[in-house]
């Protein structure tokens, strides 16, 4: 019986194929096509316009928005843009939060000096736990309440799935889904948001395809690393005026290659681990609206905003409590931090990095706004994060040169998901298996790139 059923299976599988091969490829595109076509006669038989033909406005927008020509152009444009507003308009606002949230820091602080209270509790309550959390929510909060709205807009106005049919074809070479452009612009304020957002691609092997990938968007929690980097050690390289303008471009082209990572991952695993074939995505372009705005700052602040700062703020003031234990506890005259870092400068040195930037990576786990912060504090060797106006001098006397720059861009793009995005990607996979896959792909990619780039960068420079 076993036998019978298997051969009748073989038999469906082998006529499918040939079916398949006597139709050709895009059958699915000429039956969506033949539907709309056919749709568009019988409007036509149907339908009597009187008067005067008004302009169809939203055709000649698409004509332009979605052109072979300029889509992508306008795409990188609208991308500057926003990225442009989110790190202009997140410097006053981050500031504000930082003296507030510090104020309270230095008041807790005497509060529990004036009950005697034990300076290593003090410590690692206020310069620990409260210390990382402000970092966090000072760092976090104003960027992604100036992105989410700016995003939200652009899907409420009816622009985002014009980016997802202009994706499209690339999604389809990669074996994935042109959804996945949506997910990855969410991504854009936080990863963890954008596995979210996978919810939107109904195929389970298409979206498992866009959650393990969701990564390589780089969200706000790396902007600040990256735009620190690019003003210490790119813009300086650009003819006098064009430091600012240098400093965007290069974090735009930090966002780019992230988005060729995605393709070129997305492909490799479609053909390995997650073969199959692509879902067909037919979409029909809704007409642009206005937006409606008191919609959309509710969308953007309070699902989106605040949900993920909830999420953020959980798993970083545990982690400034172990930053703190690490800079405060001493082995042999040394503190943790320090022999830490220094089992891992080997490793360090060979990505053209050292031992304490991969050490705060690693501390860094829950929150990315952290990174630089606990590096910083290495280097001075305090007993808190610490923050500078202009590390330049610190960085410069650590031995940092433009391949270290370079590096930890890379490295800081590329690297395992923080703790809140792991988290989300085990609620969303219900899977172990793929929540592990989910970090130990991205870091391994982090290795290599990071590994050629110091050698080659070393070979070309001896």
């Amino acid at each position: 019986m076993k036998t019978t059923r298997r051969q009748n299976t073989e038999e469906v599988l082998s006529g499918a194929a040939q079916w398949r091969d006597r139709l050709g490829g895009g059958i699915h595109e000429r039956i969506a096509s033949t539907m709309y076509s056919r749709a568009a006669q019988i409007a036509a038989a149907g339908v009597r316009i009187t008067g005067q033909r008004r302009v169809d406005w939203d055709l000649l927008a698409d004509r332009v928005l979605t052109s072979r020509w300029l889509g992508f152009p306008i795409m990188l444009a609208l991308l500057a843009g926003v990225l442009w507003m989110t790190i202009a308009g997140a410097n006053a606002p981050s500031g504000w939060l930082y003296t507030g949230l510090f104020w309270i820091h230095d008041q807790l602080a005497a509060g529990l000096n004036a009950i005697g209270s034990p300076w290593w509790l003090t410590g690692f309550l206020v310069h620990g736990v409260f210390r990382g959390l402000a970092w966090v929510v000072s760092v976090m909060l104003p960027p992604m309440a100036i992105f989410f709205p700016l995003f939200t807009l652009l899907e409420d106005v009816g622009y985002l799935p014009r980016v997802a049919f202009n994706l499209d074809r690339l999604f389809r070479w990669a074996g994935a889904h042109g959804k996945q452009a949506l997910t990855m612009s969410m991504g854009l304020g936080c990863n963890a948001a954008g596995v979210i957002a996978c919810r939107v691609i109904e195929s389970p092997r298409e979206r498992l395809l866009a959650i393990v990938t969701n990564n390589f968007t780089l969200c706000n929690g790396r902007w600040p690393t990256i735009i620190l980097l690019a003003t210490i050690f790119v813009a300086p390289l650009a003819p006098a005026g064009w430091e600012i303008t240098t400093a965007t471009a290069t974090v735009v082209g930090v966002c780019c290659v992230g988005i060729v990572v995605t393709f070129m991952v997305c492909r490799l695993l479609s053909r390995t681990i997650l073969r199959g074939e692509a879902s067909h995505f037919y979409l029909e372009l809704p007409p642009y609206r206005r937006p409606a705005i008191l919609r959309v700052i509710y969308r953007s602040l309070i699902d989106r905003t605040i949900f993920v700062l909830a999420r953020a703020c959980v798993v970083a003031a545990p982690a400034g409590g172990i930053i703190w234990l690490l800079g405060n506890i001493e082995l042999g005259g040394a503190s943790l931090m320090t022999h830490c870092a220094n089992a891992l400068s080997p490793v360090g040195w060979a990505l053209g990095l050292d031992g304490l930037i991969l050490l705060a990576f690693i501390i860094a786990l829950p929150a990315n706004e952290i990174v630089v912060p606990t590096i910083i504090m290495g280097y001075m060797a305090a007993d808190r994060m610490t923050e500078l106006d202009d590390p330049t001098a610190l960085f410069a006397s650590a031995g940092w040169t433009l391949r270290t720059a370079v590096c930890l861009m890379l490295f800081s793009l590329l690297h395992f998901p923080c703790a809140t995005t792991t988290w989300t990607i085990y609620r969303e996979t219900n899977s172990a298996k793929w929540t592990l896959f989910a970090n130990l792909m991205p870091t391994a990619l982090a290795i290599i790139v990071c590994l050629i780039t110091a050698t080659t960068w070393r070979l070309l420079t001896s």
